[in-house]
């Protein structure tokens, strides 16, 4: 985030790091059942203080994560951690999911949600190696309220300038062309699901393994 020559594509995360309105939460081993019941607990107390730190804020939560996960764990085996998180998310979810918020990943306005709120996900990962922008020595998750997003676009000529801007420092920073699953929110051709864990090529799968838990189950 702080490095000048080289900098990090994403230009408000850039900006949400400098003034300081990034949080930080921490949680054991990705493969544990406890670490999802942990990144639930960071989520929800996010969200209720999430206003507070300001228009650029995200949540970033690393994982500990073993040394040889880190050297054996494939970019699929990971993919597969990562929506094992967000279908346990779902499942422990005291707060019913948003009525305004589809229910089907294939609906261009569908997107997770997590204690009422409206997320978008973003997973880094130390297997990733051509997409640079998606490596990580720790698996993490950058998690940003979609009002931050909203807050952003409403900015207008600016926010375009700065679309483009991050699109050309991404052409700089990866070895590979972008992700030809990078859109924007609310596109008729846009599936938000496919850019929350972006492949180390330009593959995909074909189908969201996200399943919404229909009705909350409190725990105890």
């Amino acid at each position: 985030m702080k490095d000048k020559e080289r900098p990090f594509p994403c230009i408000p995360a850039t900006q949400g790091f400098a003034l300081n309105q990034f949080r930080y939460g921490f949680a054991g081993d990705p493969r544990s059942e406890k670490s999802i019941e942990e990144l639930g607990d960071l989520l929800a107390l996010y969200t209720e203080t999430a206003k507070e730190n300001g228009p650029y804020t995200s949540l970033l939560v690393f994982f500990e994560t073993p040394l040889d996960v880190k050297e054996t764990f494939s970019t699929e085996q990971w993919e597969q951690l990562f929506w094992k998180h967000l279908n346990g998310l779902s499942q422990i979810d005291e707060i019913e999911w948003p009525a305004h918020i589809p229910s089907d990943p294939l609906h261009p306005l569908w997107e997770f949600c997590y204690h009422g709120e409206q997320y978008f996900m973003y997973c880094g990962t130390p297997s990733h190696r051509n997409r640079k922008s998606r490596h990580s020595e720790e698996y993490v998750l950058a998690i940003t309220p979609r009002w931050v997003l909203e807050e952003f676009g409403k900015q207008g000529e600016y926010a375009r300038k700065i679309k483009s801007q991050v699109r050309k420092r991404l052409e700089n920073y990866d070895t590979i062309d972008i992700h030809p699953d990078l859109n924007s929110y609310g596109n008729p051709e846009n599936y938000e699901w496919k850019q929350y864990f972006l492949h180390d090529d330009d593959t995909s799968i074909a189908k969201c393994p996200f399943h919404r838990t229909i009705k909350s189950s409190n725990r105890k």
